[in-house]
C-alpha cells in the first residue's frame, strides 16, 4: 500500500481550497472546526506527504472521526479523489500503529482478519446469534438486567443488534435460476450482513431480475466484498478478497455484477483500481468495474418492465439514499424511478435526503455520540414527511433507521426499494 508520501502527488494538489464542501461535511457542520472538513483533513494529509507533520495519534483520530460519507465528492468542483485519499491515509495510521492498543488490535484482528474473511464462520456466528434471539435467552438477558454487566459501550449498542433471519441467502436462492426467457446473464452478490440479516433482499433482487429476462448466477458461499477492509486501512485483506471474488465471478462470462448494498458496491465498483498493480487480476478487475451495477441502475438501464400489480394501499413511501450509493456511485434518480413506476405508491421527498443518517459502516460504533446526533437529523427529516415507509437500499442504513424509529415507539417500516418492487411483481398472481 503507497503511503501519502509515494501516491500520485497531483491527487493530493487537486484541492483548491474553495470551501464548497464545508456545507455538505456533516462533522464540519457539527463542530464548525477546519481539521474536521474534507479542506482540513486533505491539508493535514498534504502536509505528510510533504514531510511537514508526521502521523500522530491525533491524525488517525481524526482521520476516524470522518465518516467517509463521500457528500464533499459531490459538492467538488475541481474533482477531488477523497476515496483514494482517504483510504490511503487510513491504511498510513495503521501502518504505523500510532492508534494501536492491546484491546483494539484484538478487535480489529478478530472481526476483519478471522470473521470477515470467512463466510461459513460468519454464517456460524450468524446461527448462534438467531439461536440467543429466538430461543428466549436474548429476552431473559433483558428483562433479568443483565446488560448492566456488559461495557458501557457495549450495553449501548446491545438492543442495536440485528435480527438474524431464519434462512440465508444460499437457503432461499438456488446458484442458477433462469427466466422463462432468457434475454441477459447476470450474477448477484450476496454480501456479508445482507446474507444474515437482509436474505430476503438478496431473494427480492433474483425475483425483480427474473422478472426482467435474466439468467441469474448467485454461489451459494461468497466471500466479504473488502469494503469493511478498505475503510478501515487494511488494504492487504481487502486486496485479497477482491481476489477470492474474482476467482468466484468471472466478469467477462455475465452482462453484469449485480450488487444490492450501497456501501459495497462502492468499494465493488473499484476493484480496477485496487488490483491495477497486480499482474494476474488486473485485466479481470478492470472487466468487472466496467459490469459491476447497482441492482436499481441495471433494472433502469435495462428498461425495467413497469410492475401492473399494486402495493398495499395507500403507500406513502419517502426515500433516504445511502452515502455510498448517490456519493460514492452516483446513483440517484434510478431507485426513485423504480418507485414511481409500482401502482399505489405516493412518494414524498425529504429534506437532506443525501445526508449522512450516521451509519457510516461501524461508525454508530466507534463514534457514537455523532452517530446518534445524525441518526435523530435524519429521523426528524423522515418524519416530517408523513411517509409511512423509508425506503433505503444499505443495509447499515436500514438498520441505523429502524433503530431509530424503534427506540422512539414508532411503527414505520424501513425497507429496500427492490423489496417493493419484487412485492409488486408478485402481486400481479393476483390479478
Amino acid at each position: 500500500m503507497k503511503t501519502l508520501a509515494e501516491m500520485d502527488y497531483s491527487v493530493l494538489q487537486q484541492c483548491m481550497h474553495c470551501g464548497m464542501c464545508l456545507p455538505t461535511c456533516p462533522t464540519y457542520v457539527e463542530t464548525k472546526e477546519e481539521r474536521n472538513s474534507p479542506r482540513g483533513r486533505i491539508s493535514l494529509m498534504r502536509a505528510i506527504a510533504d514531510g511537514e507533520l508526521d502521523v500522530t495519534k491525533a491524525f488517525g483520530e481524526e482521520m476516524y472521526y470522518c465518516l467517509g460519507c463521500l457528500a464533499c465528492t459531490s459538492a467538488c468542483p475541481a474533482g477531488v479523489n477523497y476515496a483514494e485519499l482517504f483510504e490511503t491515509a487510513r491504511a498510513e495510521v495503521e501502518k504505523t500503529g500510532v492508534l494501536a492498543s492491546p484491546k483494539r488490535d484484538a478487535i480489529r484482528w478478530f472481526a476483519l482478519r478471522l470473521v470477515f474473511t470467512r463466510p461459513r464462520l460468519l454464517r456460524v456466528i450468524g446461527r448462534l446469534l438467531r439461536f440467543w434471539q429466538v430461543s428466549g435467552a436474548q429476552t431473559a438477558f433483558r428483562k433479568l438486567g443483565l446488560t448492566r454487566l456488559l461495557p458501557a459501550n457495549l450495553r449501548k449498542l446491545e438492543p442495536q443488534a440485528p435480527a438474524v433471519m431464519a434462512k440465508f441467502s444460499h437457503q432461499l436462492i438456488k446458484p442458477v435460476e433462469r427466466a422463462v426467457a432468457v434475454k441477459r446473464r447476470v450474477a448477484v452478490l450476496t454480501g456479508c450482513v445482507q446474507d444474515l440479516v437482509f436474505a430476503d433482499v438478496n431473494r427480492a433482487t433474483v425475483d425483480v431480475l427474473l422478472a426482467n429476462g435474466c439468467e441469474v448466477h448467485t454461489p451459494p458461499v461468497q466471500p466479504c466484498c473488502g469494503s469493511l477492509h478498505a475503510h478501515n486501512g487494511d488494504m492487504e485483506s481487502a486486496r485479497e478478497l477482491a481476489r477470492r471474488q474474482l476467482e468466484l465471478f468471472d466478469p467477462f462470462t455475465f452482462d453484469a455484477i449485480i450488487s444490492n448494498a450501497g456501501g459495497c458496491g462502492s468499494h465493488l465498483r473499484h476493484y480496477d483500481h485496487l488490483l491495477a498493480d497486480d499482474p494476474v487480476y488486473a485485466a479481470r478487475a478492470g472487466e468487472w468495474s466496467r459490469k459491476l451495477r447497482d441492482v436499481s441502475e441495471y433494472l433502469v438501464e435495462i428498461g425495467f418492465r413497469k410492475p401492473t400489480g399494486a402495493a398495499k394501499e395507500g403507500t406513502c413511501v419517502t426515500y433516504h439514499e445511502s452515502c455510498h450509493l448517490c456519493h460514492g456511485q452516483k446513483v440517484s434518480r434510478q431507485p426513485r424511478d423504480i418507485l414511481k413506476a409500482i401502482p399505489g405508491v405516493e412518494l414524498r421527498e425529504c429534506a437532506e435526503a443525501t445526508w449522512c443518517c450516521g451509519s457510516a459502516g461501524i461508525y454508530n460504533i466507534t463514534q457514537p455520540e455523532t452517530s446518534s446526533w445524525l441518526q435523530e437529523r435524519k429521523l426528524g427529516h423522515l418524519r416530517t414527511t408523513g411517509a409511512t415507509v423509508v425506503a433505503t437500499a444499505n443495509p447499515g442504513c436500514h438498520l441505523q433507521i429502524e433503530n431509530g424509529f424503534k427506540a422512539a415507539g414508532e411503527t414505520t417500516s424501513v425497507v429496500h426499494p427492490i423489496v417493493l418492487l419484487a412485492r409488486a411483481y408478485q402481486a400481479e398472481s393476483a390479478l
